[in-house]
């Protein structure tokens, strides 16, 4: 698995998309998004080294985010959390979409991180009280000795000033 973003920027929406999924480098496939298991023994690999492995047609799955606007200068986000298992060679991780208006970067980063540390906390059976904030319950987690390590990767930009159609995005994507 690879993680990719992007941002793209035209008069038509779905062109804005197209523009989006090339800053990515993943325009190429026939992409089919899948929800958020991180495999059992997943191996993270860097960008560059998982665009060479993708074929013009190829079907790829990825979970994405993605968001969209042709309000001109609208803060948008998208974002992908991550959360790893100690035992990741036989247990599954999860990967979260977050996709927002308003936020910054670091915010919609930290909410998707949140999210997925969430969701793999919950089927480990770690307890925590939801509504302490994100760094407490990081810190919970941690100390569980059950969570290895969680992360984010984010894309956020402003909308077109002029009005054009902006699209960002972040994806995992996934590789056989």
């Amino acid at each position: 698995m690879f993680f990719t973003k992007g941002v793209g920027v035209h008069k038509d929406k779905l062109a804005s998309f197209e523009a989006a999924l090339r800053d990515a480098g993943i325009e190429k496939c026939n992409l089919v998004y899948v929800s958020s298991i991180l495999p059992p023994s997943c191996k993270i690999i860097p960008k560059d080294e998982g665009i060479k492995l993708l074929s013009p047609g190829q079907i790829t799955f990825c979970v994405m985010a993605r968001m969209e606007s042709n309000e001109p200068n609208r803060l948008m986000a998208s974002a992908i959390g991550v959360a790893i298992p100690k035992e990741s060679e036989t247990h599954h991780g999860y990967l979260s979409e977050h996709h927002s208006f308003g936020e910054k970067g670091e915010k919609a980063g930290e909410y998707a991180e949140d999210l997925a540390a969430t969701m793999l906390a919950t089927t480990l059976g770690i307890e925590f009280n939801p509504e302490t904030a994100w760094e407490e319950r990081e810190q919970v987690y941690k100390a569980s000795g059950q969570i290895f390590k969680t992360m984010n990767f984010t894309q956020s930009t402003q909308g077109n000033k002029d009005g054009m159609w902006t699209t960002v995005l972040a994806a995992a994507v996934l590789l056989p």
